[in-house]
């Protein structure tokens, strides 16, 4: 069995009842990192666990080790933080077990998407989730100016040191569309910013932080 159990996205207590006990009762925790995965035992009291690792570095193969393991153990599937398999290479091991018919269990818990749409203060029936930009210059600009065509509301992130980047290639691109800015969502240093690209990056408290970015509809 495979539980994909969601962790914090910040605050370390901010995870369920729940996903504590399948953490403690399981016999296999597969992780990104075992320095993230055990500090976060380690603050509810959780230790002597077997990690594993899945990763960007994870090879096919090795995936196929792990959809093993769960086919006959209790696993416990974790991300740094949020919830696995959502731009997250827990995906592949999910698709996996799933092909294989090994049952598969979704334990929920924080979510910096929901918490980013549920500070808008607007009711948003649909938007298009784009997650991350290409890292690759060419790529990145050729994906900025499919988006403009999109009148939709649209969520972007991106890894925390490319934060000023994106904020930067959204005021050459949508200049004029409101965004509104989630900045280290329940951690201390939590901070939420509205305005134009232009507007962001003037008020702009940090150069690197967890961030996720919602445009509003033009």
């Amino acid at each position: 069995m495979l539980y994909v159990v969601a962790t914090p996205i910040g605050d370390v207590n901010e995870i369920s009842l729940r996903a504590l006990d399948l953490l403690k009762s399981a016999e296999i925790i597969i992780c990104e990192s075992t320095k993230e995965a055990s500090r976060l035992l380690r603050a509810h009291g959780i230790a002597g666990k077997t990690y594993e690792l899945l990763n960007e570095h994870t090879l096919p193969e090795e995936v196929k080790a792990l959809s093993e393991l769960c086919a006959s153990q209790n696993v416990a599937l974790v991300s740094d933080c949020g919830t696995p398999g959502f731009c997250d290479p827990g995906a592949s091991l999910v698709k996996l077990c799933r092909q294989k018919k090994i049952p598969v269990k979704s334990v929920l818990g924080a979510s910096a998407l929901m918490g980013l749409l549920s500070l808008s203060g607007e009711r948003l029936d649909q938007f298009v989730f784009r997650g991350f930009l290409p890292a690759e210059t060419e790529a990145r600009r050729k994906a900025l100016q499919e988006l403009q065509k999109e009148r939709r509301p649209l969520v972007l992130m991106d890894t925390p040191y490319r934060l000023k980047k994106t904020l930067g290639d959204l005021r050459e691109f949508f200049p004029r569309r409101r965004a509104l800015l989630a900045l280290n969502l329940s951690q201390e240093e939590e901070r939420i910013l509205e305005g134009t690209p232009e507007k962001l990056l003037e008020q702009l408290p940090y150069d690197k932080a967890e961030f996720m970015i919602l445009l509003y509809a033009e």
